[in-house]
């Protein structure tokens, strides 16, 4: 949708410094943006490319302002004002009203004038779903399922019976919600399995990506608070519970009971075990592997940064010589001591 960079100044309350009339029709990164485009620097690592850029303007800071020469939107954040602007450009592709003849609604089921149901999508019985609600092709619902107003299911996504979800949730392809946990007890010779009785509980504004899964809980429920975003390829176990406005990055992966505070961050690969909480407004950052609870907000980190390989190596032989290094400079100590 375009714009003029006066109106995208108003919008994101950028200052802007150039011809208020330009029009601009998207956004591109510095080296690959052109004429009518709006680009932004918010990493220093790419000022070099602020000198050639052709951008039509750039969304920066004040500090850095003066290296650029083409039409500048000056802000206190300027990576949170391009994706301000990223937004106005490129709002949510509407929909007409449509439910497609391959799709299979079963009895029971309120769909609201306003919605689209796509090709081979399944409908269980007992469905309630909001208006404006798109749902995708090849999507299942199964029964006694809750949706909102206003969400986007876009394609194959399955929802288990009796999942709850609250209003505006996008969730992307391959998704599955609700599937059973991991539970199981071992009687000395065989594992059975333990019903899982729960459910999930998905509040408004959460967006879950690809192929992401979320289990349903073995006796209370899985819960999702408002506004979280979750990463492709996330696993959350059965019983966790994901604060509000949490962010998760891709492949990290929830053992079962878990408790994550609000506005945490946690980087991707991360391996946080179960029966665990996570206080408010802490960072764990990628690769990390969190074994016990974190009380207390703040960045936290494990793992070992890579290195080369005859580096590593050493380093391995090392550390399994640790306990024995420990127990020598204690020896010494205490000799020292006497």
């Amino acid at each position: 949708m375009p714009a003029t960079l006066g109106e995208i100044a108003e919008e994101i309350d950028a200052e802007l410094e150039g011809d208020p009339g330009c029009k601009i029709t998207n956004v591109a990164a510095l080296h690959d943006a052109g004429a009518g485009y709006l680009s932004f620097l918010a990493n220093r690592r790419y000022y070099p490319f602020l000198k050639t850029t052709r951008a039509s303007a750039v969304v920066l800071a004040e500090g850095d302002a003066p290296g650029c020469s083409t039409a500048k939107l000056v802000s206190s954040d300027p990576y949170l004002s391009y994706a301000k602007a990223a937004r106005f450009l490129n709002p949510p592709v509407d929909f007409n009203p449509y439910i497609h003849p391959s799709a299979v609604v079963y009895e029971n089921v309120n769909i609201p004038a306003g919605c689209f149901i796509g090709a081979n999508s399944v409908i269980g019985k007992d469905v309630s779903i909001g208006d404006k609600t798109y749902i995708g092709p090849g999507c299942v619902i199964g029964e006694k399922v809750v949706i909102g107003s206003h969400c986007r299911l876009h394609a194959n996504i399955t929802l288990l019976n009796r999942i709850e979800i609250g209003e505006r949730v996008v969730i992307h392809p391959g998704v599955v919600i609700g599937a059973d946990g991991f539970g199981i007890a071992n009687d000395g010779e065989e594992w059975l399995k333990i019903p899982q009785l729960g459910s999930v509980i998905i509040r408004d504004d959460v967006e879950i990506g690809a192929n992401t899964t979320i289990d349903r809980g073995a006796l209370g429920n899985t819960m999702i608070e408002a506004g979280v975003k979750i990463d492709n390829q996330v696993q959350v176990g059965h019983n966790t519970k994901i604060g509000a406005h949490t962010a998760v990055a891709g492949c990290v992966g929830f053992a079962g009971s878990v408790k994550v505070g609000k506005r945490c961050m946690i980087g991707g690969a991360s391996a946080i075990a179960g029966h665990i909480e996570i206080a408010d407004d802490v960072v764990i950052t990628g690769m990390s592997g969190v074994s016990s609870s974190i009380k207390k907000a703040g960045v936290y980190s494990s793992g070992i940064t890579i290195t080369d390989n005859k580096t590593w190596r050493k380093n391995m032989v090392r550390f399994k010589q640790l306990d024995k290094i420990v127990k020598r400079f204690f020896e010494l100590e205490n000799n020292i001591k006497k």
